[in-house]
This record gives structure tokens, C-alpha cells and sequence, in this order.
């Protein structure tokens, strides 16, 4: 039986050939139907030419409106009613799919999902966690990485049970290790923030393992790391750059150093598993959790490879049961407080 994936096919930087590409590398070895939402006719043209004459399940959705990057989030969530977002989230609450996927402007979709999914019980924010690659061979759940770039300790709290049920349900991690972000290990280190946190880690029933830093992300020290949405996104985009500057030093230094051509090809083979392991399109994208429903939010510059990876963990996620987990995780517990000294619209960039 086909799990139902939709796709947002206008939302990537190059789109949509790296969407359509990807939907059908997803078709092709996944047990999916793909429902591209955009422009018809441009998806059809480019969808039958790629195609040929194979037969993939392969859907499109019209919407005639498309969110570009630059755009406001909440200008472009309230004017724009027949968006590819807003289509491809409405058939996820409709119940017509089993997940989202999406490589467009990033504040729009967390908006977006936020309005039409709505949030699951318990759930004060919805925080975006992404995937980082560690030392220990799995990645390490880092959260949140922009959806809330201020926050309060309970916001930090309900992230920590989010991530840690996440990482037990869709990576499959026993017992995941929850760290919270700071500037030293000892509990006294940290802001007011970190350490108004604290006491709150320590009382959920998770394998909570204090303070880490940020040399921690990689280390396989932690599972899951907590921080707040400013905090987690210039970790990110640094953690992005650093990668991106390695990659290109040690192609530059095996180009000029290496002549022997069986060195070469050793040396080859080992630059390209230590790119993927960097790779941020081997990880597809990041879930945000505390959502009605699968929304997967990828990079503007995703190519095939990262479009069949956020359908990949889309479908992963959907039959995961994650969802309902963090649900009955929050159940009984004391409803989250209001923000109301923070505008609805104070988290969304």
C-alpha cells in the first residue's frame, strides 16, 4: 500500500526541476505517491518530459499562487489563499496525505503549517528540529533551529520531550541523551534562560544529561540538544559554513598533494564519505514538531537527492506514530502558560 506524500513543487531555489526530479528518485524506491501542488501546466510539461514513457505514481494539484523567498511570512500567509503551502497542508488535515514536504520560505511554511494544521494538545510552540551529523554514526536531533528565536523555559521543556520522543520514535534510539545548549557544562554557566531551564530538564522522565556545548553537536555526546530558535539557527548556519569551507580546503589540498593515481582513488573515495556525512540534503530536511501533522522544511537550495531525502523522512515520520507519542507525552500535564507579552507573529522570520 502507497503511502500519500505531498509535495510542494515551487518552493526550492531551482524549482521545480530538483522537485520533480526527486519525486520520481522517491517514487522509484520508496513505497510512496507523490502529489506535486504548483502551476499545472508548468508541472506537467516538465513532469512528462522527465518521465517519458514510465509509469510512476506521480499526482499534480493545481495552486495558482507561489510564496517566493523574499516575501514576508505573514503578508504572504494571509494574501496568498490558493498557495502551494496552503494547498499541500490543507490535504494533510483533509487526511488526503501523510506528510508535507517543502524547500521554500522557511517562516511561510512554519506559519502556514501552524494555521492549517493547528498545534497538537499541550503544545505551546511548534519548534523545528533538524538533523546534524555526529561522531557517534546517527545524527544528533538539534532543536529549535528558528521557528522561536525568543523563548521562555517551558518553551525549552516541551521542546526537550518533542525532540527526545522524536528521536526514540523516527531514528530509533532507545534511550535518547537530552543536553541543553549553553556556555559550560556546570548547571551555574548559561543565561538566565539556560538556567531557569534547568530544574525543568531535570524533572522530565527523560535521560536528561545537563549542559552541553557547542562542540557537543558533533561529539555524539547527545541525542538531542536543546536551545532556543536564535541560538539553534546560528549554530546551524555556522555548523553549515564550517562544513562548507572543510569540504572545499580538503578537495583543494587532495587535488594538489596527491599524484599517484590508486592514492587518488582511495583518497577519492574517502572525500566523498566524509562529504556525505556533512551533506545536509542526505538528511532531507527538518520535521517541525508540535504540529497537527507531518511538515518537513527543507534547504531553498536542495537539489534531487535532498528533495527524495524530505520525502523519505516524511514518510518515516508519518509511520512512525511520532505524533501521537508526543501527544500522550504532554497529556495530563499542566496546560503551557500563554506568551502574552510575545505577538503571535514574533517567532516567524
Amino acid at each position: 500500500m502507497l503511502t500519500d506524500i505531498v509535495l510542494d513543487a515551487v518552493g526550492s531555489d531551482k524549482a521545480p526541476e530538483p522537485e520533480i526530479r526527486g519525486a520520481i528518485l522517491a517514487c522509484r524506491a520508496l513505497p510512496v505517491r507523490v502529489h506535486l501542488v504548483g502551476p499545472e501546466a508548468e508541472l506537467r510539461d516538465q513532469l512528462d518530459e522527465y518521465l517519458q514513457d514510465e509509469d510512476l505514481p506521480i499526482v499534480i494539484h493545481h495552486a495558482s499562487e507561489r510564496i517566493a523567498m523574499e516575501e514576508k511570512a505573514v503578508h504572504a500567509v494571509r494574501s496568498k489563499h490558493d498557495s502551494s503551502m496552503r494547498v499541500g497542508l490543507k490535504m494533510v488535515r483533509e487526511g488526503k496525505a501523510a506528510g508535507f514536504v517543502t524547500a521554500g520560505n522557511t517562516g511561510a511554511a512554519m506559519a502556514t503549517a501552524k494555521m492549517v494544521l493547528g498545534g497538537l494538545p499541550g503544545v505551546d510552540r511548534p519548534a523545528l528540529a533538524t538533523p546534524m551529523p555526529s561522531s557517534s554514526g546517527h545524527p544528533c536531533v538539534l532543536l529549535d533551529v528558528g521557528a522561536n528565536v525568543d523563548c521562555k523555559a517551558h518553551n525549552l521543556e516541551q521542546f526537550a520531550v518533542m525532540g527526545e520522543t522524536y528521536a526514540r520514535s523516527v531514528l530509533k534510539i532507545a534511550k535518547p541523551r537530552v543536553g541543553l545548549l549553553s556556555i559550560g557544562e556546570e548547571e551555574t554557566k548559561g543565561n538566565d534562560l539556560t538556567r531557569e531551564a534547568q530544574p525543568l530538564l531535570k524533572a522530565l522522565p527523560i535521560n536528561y544529561i545537563g549542559n552541553v556545548e557547542g562542540r557537543d553537536i558533533f561529539s555524539g555526546l547527545a541525542d538531542v540538544i536543546v536551545c532556543d530558535g536564535f541560538v539553534g539557527n546560528v549554530a546551524l548556519k555556522t555548523s553549515e559554513g564550517v562544513g562548507r569551507f572543510v569540504r572545499e580546503v580538503l578537495r583543494e589540498s587532495l587535488t594538489r598533494t596527491v599524484t599517484a593515481q590508486v592514492g587518488a582513488l582511495l583518497s577519492r573515495r574517502a572525500f566523498n564519505d566524509f562529504r556525505r556525512r556533512l551533506d545536509y540534503r542526505e538528511y532531507g530536511g527538518a520535521p517541525l514538531l508540535g504540529v497537527r501533522g507531518v511538515c518537513i522544511i527543507g534547504h531553498g537550495s536542495s537539489n534531487d537527492r535532498a528533495i527524495f531525502n524530505g520525502i523519505r523522512v516524511a514518510y518515516e515520520f508519518s509511520r512512525s506514530g511520532a505524533n501521537a507519542s508526543i501527544e500522550q507525552a504532554f497529556a495530563g500535564r499542566p496546560k503551557p502558560r500563554a506568551d502574552h507579552d510575545s505577538p503571535p507573529d514574533a517567532t516567524i522570520h
